[in-house]
């Protein structure tokens, strides 16, 4: 499987982040397999805009979560992880809170909105995709394969 990464530098070996602002599935390094979404990451950046490509051997043996679509157990997990709560999982794959969506998660979380509400909000959002490597022995699970700047 092809997984992408928006930066702007080249990574060949990509480091799990434990610092920052607390994100959707929690610590650790971010890929996608949307190439049109790295290159919207990557665009963001200041200076250079690289896309680096992976090559991912999904390993069956380590502990992984996946969502297939925003549903209330996807909404749940985001909204932990964004408290900073910690899980102990080793990858974590599923929807993407972009902006306007955290926006809709921070309404939910102080009560400006329902969860009924929320579910309207999203439902006219592009399907984005995220996964993330949380664990030094996921990463072992990617090659860098190249990058290209845009």
């Amino acid at each position: 499987m092809k997984l992408y990464h928006g930066s702007s530098v080249i990574v060949e070996e990509p480091r799990i982040f434990t610092n920052g602002n607390y994100k959707d599935f929690g610590y650790g390094f971010y890929f996608t397999v949307i190439e049109k979404q790295a290159k919207r990451w990557a665009i963001t950046k200041r200076n250079a805009h690289i896309v680096n490509i992976y090559d991912y051997d999904k390993n069956h043996g380590l502990k992984m979560i996946q969502f297939d679509e925003m549903n209330e157990e996807w909404l749940d997990f985001i909204v932990d992880c964004r408290r900073g709560f910690k899980h102990d999982y080793d990858i974590v794959e599923g929807p993407m809170a972009d902006d306007t969506i955290w926006n809709y998660v921070e309404d939910f979380v102080k009560d400006n909105i329902s969860r009924t509400a929320f579910w309207e909000l999203v439902k006219f959002k592009y399907p984005t995709h995220q996964i993330v490597f949380c664990t030094e022995a996921a990463l072992k699970q990617i090659s860098y394969e190249g990058s290209y700047s845009l």
